[in-house]
Order: C-alpha cells, then structure tokens, then sequence
C-alpha cells in the first residue's frame, strides 16, 4: 500500500484476542450461563422456525403454558445432575400446536441441548401414516434453518435423519414395522397413543431405554374411550398423581380435558381441552364444529373426543362413557327368576371367547355370561392386556381346562340357565351354530334358538334399541368389567341409509359380550308383549 502522509493519524493494531472475537460466530441463546435446564430448552426451541400457516417464517414463540410444561420436565435434577422425570403426558384436543411442539423437542435431544453422543430418537405411532407426521415436520424446521440443513443428513424413504456431529439418529416407527426389540433410544415420542391397536409398542418401547442414563419418554395424545387402554392408564394415573394419591416424581402429566359430565356446547369449558383457544387455535373454527355436532349427533362423539378431550369414542358414536356408567346398577339374580327374558348367542372360533348374554325387559336387568379355553388364559393375558385370570377367579366369565372352546360346557350350562330363567328366545348368528347344535342334540337339551343375521336388517334396529335403552338408563348391566370393555372396543359401520352393524374387524378388541347383548335387546323388541292372561280372560267373558 502507498505510504501514509505527514499528519496522519496511526491506525491502531488489533489485538489477536480481538481479531478472534471478531471471527467468532455468535453464541446460540440457548448455550449462554445462567440458564436452567428448562430454559435452555426453550431458548433452542425459540430459535425454529414455523413451517405453515399464516405465521410460516415466524420464529417459534412459546406460550407461558407450553414454557411450564418444558420446566417442569426438564428442571427437575438428580443431585448427580440427571432428569428427575422420566416419562411425560401430555393431552389436550387437536390443534392446539402439538405436532409443532414436540417436533421441537425432538429436535432438542436430537441436536439441540439435551443432544448426546450417539442418541437414538424415536418417535412412534400406530401406523405408518401417523408416524411420518413427526419426521415432516422435523424435516421441515430442518430445512429452514441453514445450520442443521447443513449437519443433517435426510433419508426420505426410511423416514430417518442423521446428524453427522454427534452421530445421533432420528427413526419414525410404526406398531406394524419390525425390527422394533433392537432399540435403544435415548428420547421417544409416542404420537396418538389412544390410538393403538394395542400395548404391545408401547411396552417394548417402555422397556427399551435401561441402557440409558437419562432417557425421556413423551406421550402426547388426546384420550382413548376405551377405559382399560393404557392410555386411559396414563390419564387415571397423572390424576392420581396430581391429587397425591400416589407419589411419583418420574412422571410428569399435564391433562387438558373437559369433563365427562359438562355440556360440549358450553363454550366456558372449553379452554380446559384448549389451552391455545383464542390464540393459534381459532374459536370460529371450534364454533362451526360445535354448531354441526348440534344439528347432526353423529358428530358429537367426535366433538367431544378430538375438540374437547373427552373420553369417548370419536369413531363409533355408540356409547358415551358417562352413560353407560350411569347403567352399572347392581343386579341381584334372584330377582329375575320368573321374569321373561331374551337370549343373545356369539359362539366363537376353537380359541375365542364364546358369549351367551341374558335382557329381561321388565326390569332392564343383564346378565352376561363368557367362556375362554382355561389353557389359554396367560398367553390371551399377554395379547389382549385385559385380565382374564381376575375375572375367572372373580366368576365374570368361564375357563374350562384346555386349549379349545368346551362347546359341552357352553351347552350345559346354557340350559341350566334355560331352567332357572324364564327365556322365551335366544337369537345366534348360524355361524357355527352346526357344532353346537351337534352338543345340544348329545345331551338331549332343547334350547328355543332363534336365527338372527350380523347385517345391517337385524343389527341395525337392535343397535338403536340397545342405544336407546342405555341413553334413558333403562338398562342395568351391573358394572360388568368384561362387558364393559366389548362396550368401550366397539365401531360400527354405517350405510348410506344410517343403518348401523358392529365391525369386529375394525374393534380396538373383543366385542362378543356386546354382539349377544344387541342380538338379545333386538329379539326382545322384536317379540309380542307379554299379555296378562286374567285379564284378557276377564275381557273374552265380558
């Protein structure tokens, strides 16, 4: 460079510390001092960006409630400085930013400040469709941000992600993948757990994260109707928790629901499913819905599941939680011998459970009888996750010694209870009516069997009467567990007319007991009404 002219002002040397200050890239907020482990968590998930609606391009800005649940789950240490919490609940109604919300927190472990050495992040789903909705939306927040665009290896077709700093992973999994026993992972997410077919990912993710020193397992979903679900577990247990009834400082629950007994079209218990009402998640839209549900019933179940996180069945519409517990009235036996009653016969495949359900219409009075082979009691245990053995020793159902169906069973006892009650009908679906008929004829019992079709002629009307019956609490089914549990599985398939039958292919699990129960409500209602005799001699002679 030319030389510098007579009166110039020195130019002063840059150190090399400030040369290097210079140079060096600005600290992320969430790796500053001071901040609580929370904090950091929430500063990192402040620097995403959101990737759709009006706000796509915005930094994300969490609300106080969200920033509460982050502390409470990440504040809490060990004094070796581990996470107290180990598993979080979190349920509320859709569209309150959930999908967002947790994609952020997986980011967090997966790159953020809960990242380490070789972590394995999984988030899981019931399904393949439901599980790439995490990874899209991680993906997405990926892509806007230039730094982990960079760091981040993407793998579209096998819905995985790879950071090539920490050597961390990322894998969506769905129940009907396998592979699922080799896992490790540092934080799961489960998505939509009520959704389940069953406990079986759950539990093998549950048990999956011992050789980690800090895992964290998140489940986020709205409620399951079905009570003995181990979502509805989760719910009963944050309760529990919250109302120091049990003592655990691994979970961390957080329930937005309204309550079963409210009114869904009182907008002032809204909030309590919605924490986001009123701000990101619009009130109009839930009105419009709300005013629908009102105007078409078959919406309801859906209002008050999806919208309002009520337990209750969004896709069946059969019967609401609270009504069919307004039912368990209890059922002395001995009352209904002489009253007429109806019959309804689900017999079964070699291995599944068989059902012979009793109505008496004069009283409402259910009484429902089941059998299983005794044999296969630990391993139905395992697959269904209902407890048969409980409900065989408490005498709810029958478990004869062996690996099949006792049909000679099913048909002595059958007559037994055609002695001691009054029945006038039992209605059975011809499927596999031949075998038993063949037991009947061996031990000379002589039941009044009455053919009844699974379509939607005979189960429609049988349906409405069975739902009508428990709506003006008219029927009383003693609080029986295994009914109750086929009550809670059921879907129903509807035709274009509004004629409805059960779908057992489609159930969350069994619904033997409540197939018998509509055949035997329907048949009771099919039936002449029973005519007093005296009387209607006493107006012949007149």
């Amino acid at each position: 460079m030319g030389a510098r002219g007579p009166g110039a002002k020195p130019v002063a040397k840059k150190s090399a510390s400030r040369r290097k200050a210079q140079k060096r890239p600005q600290r992320p907020a969430w790796k500053r001092s001071g901040l609580s482990r929370g904090d950091r968590v929430i500063k990192f998930v402040e620097t995403l960006t959101i990737t759709m609606g009006p706000k796509a391009g915005d930094r994300l800005k969490l609300r106080p409630w969200q920033k509460a649940i982050v502390r409470r789950v990440y504040d809490g240490l060990n004094p070796d400085g581990s996470r107290v919490v180990r598993m979080a609940l979190l349920t509320m109604a859709r569209k309150n930013g959930k999908t967002a919300l947790v994609a952020a927190l997986a980011l967090a472990h997966f790159v953020g400040p809960e990242a380490e050495t070789r972590g394995q992040i999984v988030s899981a789903a019931a399904d393949k469709a439901q599980a790439a909705i995490i990874f899209r939306e991680m993906k997405a927040m990926i892509l806007a941000d230039i730094d982990l665009a960079d760091r981040i290896i993407i793998r579209e077709h096998a819905k995985e992600m790879e950071d090539t700093r920490t050597d961390s992973t990322y894998h969506a999994l769905s129940s009907d993948v396998g592979g699922k026993h080799g896992l490790n992972p540092s934080l799961i997410i489960f998505d939509e757990l009520a959704q389940a077919p069953d406990r079986e990912l759950f539990d093998v993710l549950e048990t999956s994260q011992s050789a980690r020193s800090n895992p964290l397992f998140w489940v986020i979903s709205t409620q399951s109707a079905d009570p003995l679900s181990v979502m509805s577990e989760l719910v009963d247990h944050a309760k529990d928790v919250e109302a120091e009834i049990v003592e655990d400082p691994r979970f961390a629950g957080f329930v937005f629901a309204c309550p079963d007994d409210c009114d869904p079209f009182d907008e002032s218990v809204w909030p309590l499913a919605n924490p986001a009402l009123g701000d990101f998640r619009s009130l109009e839209e839930l009105r419009a819905y709300a005013t629908k549900a009102r105007r078409m019933p078959a919406r309801l179940p859906s209002l008050k599941n999806l919208y309002l996180n009520m337990r209750v069945d969004a896709v069946a519409g059969l019967i609401g939680a609270m009504e069919w517990k307004a039912c368990a009235v209890t059922v002395d036996p001995e009352t209904l011998i002489g009253q007429r009653c109806f019959g309804g016969l689900d017999l079964s495949q070699a291995r599944d459970l068989t059902s012979l359900v009793l109505y008496f219409p004069e009283s409402g009075a259910v009484l429902t009888h089941a059998w299983v082979p005794g044999d296969t009691l630990r391993e139905r245990e395992e697959t269904e996750r209902k407890p048969y053995a409980l409900w065989r020793d408490q005498g709810i159902l029958e478990a004869p010694a062996g690996k099949v169906i006792d049909k000679k069973a099913v048909a002595i006892r059958a007559a037994q209870l055609a002695d001691r009650y009054q029945i006038e009908s039992i209605a059975y679906d011809r499927w596999r009516i031949e075998e038993f008929q063949a037991r009947l004829d061996e031990e000379g019992i002589d039941l009044p069997l009455v053919e009844w079709g699974q379509g939607y002629k005979d189960m429609s009307p049988a349906i409405d009467e069975f739902e009508n019956l428990v709506i003006e609490g008219k029927l009383k089914h003693g609080g029986n567990p295994l009914l109750t549990s086929h009550v809670a599985a059921a879907v129903v398939d509807v035709d274009p007319t509004g004629a409805r039958k059960l779908n057992k292919r489609k159930a969350r699990s069994r619904i033997d007991c409540l197939q018998a129960l509509c055949m035997a409500v329907g048949l009771a209602a099919r039936a002449p009404a029973e005519v007093d005799i005296d009387f209607a001699r006493m107006v012949i002679a007149v």
